[in-house]
């Protein structure tokens, strides 16, 4: 895999990712004097992400807070922060992220960002040029003496990390397809009405997980070479992150609820 920078921007990128409204190469031609300024709320871009791509190394940390799940017929992993679309329950109206909650790689990343070249192994670096905390003249400039500075590097390097990552997630997520670990699940919860007595369960969500039955039911040979490449450690991570879905539901009753939901 590569990385590059292009001298200016060409073109207009293609695609969209959540979070990104104007992704642009990033240059010193086009944003040498951009830097990053302090904002009073720093994740407010965040606050509408409900459901957010995971990577495999962060299962054991996002267990802590969220339903670790796997969605849709890519069985792609996700961190799951709200029941309601729209509303990031750890996102607080102050736009800053609950103190002590993990806070997933994609949204530590932004608004930098890896964008895929003319070639599959080419990378482009890009910046959203519409993220809040970018403008000219902050006091973290982006480029020094024509050149990244040490502040772009290392977010460089972040987004190139992560890169690395979501391509191991999916070796992990297609060794267990391989094995057919996943079961179809759905996520319910039974609401209590104003009298005291139970409601019908209300059903959240639908989605994939790794089936114990299936797992227990693994060869000594497999579950061998899972656990010696840390599968095991990670799915281990993601049934225990199960457990979140309860207290997901119960934080969503005790906040105020967001504009256009009940």
């Amino acid at each position: 895999m590569t990385i590059q920078q292009v001298p200016t921007p060409s073109g207009e990128l293609t695609g969209q990712v959540l979070f990104y409204s104007k992704p642009e190469p990033l240059s010193p031609e086009a944003h040498g004097k951009l830097g990053f300024k302090r904002l009073d709320a720093p994740f407010a871009f965040a606050a509408s992400a409900h459901i957010l791509p995971l990577q495999v190394s962060e299962f054991g940390l996002a267990a802590l807070n969220y339903p670790v799940i796997f969605a849709g017929e890519q069985k792609t992993p996700m961190a799951i922060l709200g029941i309601r679309q729209g509303d990031n329950l750890f996102v607080g109206s102050d736009g800053r992220y609950e103190d002590g909650a993990y806070i997933p790689s994609f949204i530590r990343r932004y608004p930098f960002v890896l964008a895929g070249g003319e070639e599959n192994e080419q990378l482009i670096v890009c910046i959203d040029r519409d993220a809040p905390m970018l403008t000219e003249g902050g006091e973290t400039p982006l480029f020094v003496d024509g050149k990244l500075s040490s502040f772009a590097q290392n977010a460089v390097d972040f987004c190139s990390n992560f890169e690395t990552e979501r391509r191991r997630t999916d070796l992990f997520v297609a060794r267990v397809k391989e094995l057919d670990l996943f079961e179809a699940k759905a996520a319910t919860f039974t609401p209590r009405m104003a009298d005291g007595t139970q409601g019908q369960p209300v059903q959240i969500a639908d989605y994939f997980a790794v089936s114990e039955e299936k797992l227990n039911a693994l060869s000594d040979k497999d579950l061998r070479e899972m656990h010696l490449s840390g599968a095991l450690r990670q799915i281990s991570a993601h049934l225990i992150s199960m457990f979140n879905w309860e207290r997901l539901v119960g934080r969503a009753a005790n906040r105020a609820p967001v504009a256009g939901h009940a």
